[in-house]
């Protein structure tokens, strides 16, 4: 089985040191400290420009919660447009309403803008009050991809359960991304744990510190 390992990335210089040490994927964000925000843009042209590797860029202009403005929802659909502009191959995002549910409009207004990019559904989806219940509602965005998911929990350790059933439902609807805090170091325990097809950390390839080639 073909195994992809996604490299979470804040800047350029990660992202290249990501590809070096064989990364599948990358995923641009700004501002790790906050789980992930939207880059500049100069940031995601040149990354896109600079790597061989597919590119993913996630679209999120806030981090205290998961619901948006109408002035924060605009701000993405730019994004979005952005990113589709100049050619990148997949965004990542995801919102929710006040009641912990996925916002299954705005997701649609968001997909439908995104198309034909791929999309990947982030780790909202982990703060909804039933997983498996709001996987089922978005499996009607046909052009949602790919989830990403801990199960629920800080580490994708404590979350096996849940992402295993997760696979177990899913797997044939959309590409399950496992994530929480997967390194290369617990790499073979949480992949013989869990038995996933593609995993996601800020350390999966290991510390993406600048290299002398």
């Amino acid at each position: 089985m073909n195994i992809i390992k996604e490299a979470c990335v804040g800047k350029l210089e990660q992202a290249k040191v990501a590809e070096y040490y064989n990364a599948d994927r990358v995923e641009l964000c700004s501002r790790l400290d906050l789980d992930g925000l939207t880059p500049d843009r100069p940031t995601i042209e040149e990354t896109i420009n600079s790597l061989s590797i597919p590119v993913k860029v996630m679209i999120r202009p806030k981090s205290d919660n998961f619901i948006y403005s109408d002035l924060e929802t605009i701000k993405m659909e730019s994004d979005i447009e952005f990113c589709k502009g100049i050619g990148v191959s997949e965004v990542v995002f995801g919102m929710l309403n006040k009641e912990n549910h996925i916002d299954i409009d705005l997701t649609h207004r968001f997909a439908k803008r995104a198309s034909p990019m791929n999309i990947t559904f982030h780790k909202a989806i982990d703060h909804t009050g039933d997983i498996m219940l709001e996987l089922k509602r978005l499996c009607k965005v046909k052009e949602i991809t790919s989830i990403l998911t801990s199960g629920g929990k800080e580490s994708a350790i404590n979350g096996q359960d849940m992402i295993k059933d997760i696979i177990h439902n899913f797997s044939s609807r959309f590409n399950i991304i496992v994530a929480g805090g997967i390194t290369d170091h617990n790499f073979d325990l949480v992949h013989s744990s869990i038995g996933a097809k593609e995993y996601h950390g800020k350390e999966i390839v290991g510390q993406l510190k600048s290299i002398n080639k």
